[in-house]
């Protein structure tokens, strides 16, 4: 890509963040941020056909890897020995979550997009997609203990998704809320200890 088309791009993308940042996908205007990039509306479509291909050009890559990063922290879980399992959760938890919030904070604004702006976007269940994969991977994990001898009680899939949006949501709270990273690692180890005592009274673990 020649300077001056990387240049254009630039504007574009830059001046989009900023009117989805002010008024999220559905409120933002293509020609405010044609004006504010300070290029012609010709110039914009040579790079993009409409706003959803620009917003998806500005969180995709985002979306696509926190969830293929969460999917391979629940792989990587299940094929534990059940006594791993079990034993591990907690740090297991903790370190992975802390890997995530890395990649987020690298990637800061593509997440404000995601978590504030995205209504009205595939890109809006976020939390949803993320707290479907840790029922599933909950219920991966009652019944490979079952499966061990190690009885657990069952937890109702309404309760499940219940538990798991609330743990995201606070999650993704630091985004939210622009908390200062050095914060978050212990943020993060607290909520996970939340939540895990929460889990281990009510499945009896």
């Amino acid at each position: 890509m020649a300077e001056n088309e990387r240049t254009t791009l630039q504007k574009i993308q830059t001046a989009a963040c900023e009117e989805f940042l002010k008024k999220g996908f559905q409120g933002a205007s293509l020609r405010n941020i044609v004006r504010q990039a300070g290029v012609t509306t010709g110039a914009f479509y040579g790079y993009f056909e409409s706003k959803e291909e620009l917003f998806d050009a500005l969180v995709k890559t985002q979306y696509t890897h926190i969830l293929e990063m969460y999917q391979t922290t629940l792989d990587r879980f299940q094929k534990m020995l059940p006594d791993e399992q079990r034993s591990c959760m907690l740090d297991y938890t903790i370190e992975e979550m802390s890997y995530m919030t890395d990649y987020i904070y690298d990637n800061f604004v593509a997440f404000k997009l995601i978590l504030c702006c995205s209504e009205g976007t595939p890109y809006e269940n976020l939390i949803h997609d993320m707290s479907q994969m840790d029922c599933d991977a909950t219920h991966d994990f009652y019944n490979t203990m079952n499966k061990n001898g190690i009885p657990m009680n069952a937890v109702h899939p309404q309760l499940e998704h219940m538990l798991t949006s609330g743990m995201f949501c606070a999650f993704f709270e630091m985004v939210v809320h622009d908390i200062p990273k050095e914060n978050t690692a212990e943020y993060i180890r607290q909520l996970v200890h939340f939540y895990e005592a929460g889990w281990q009274k009510i499945m009896g673990f």
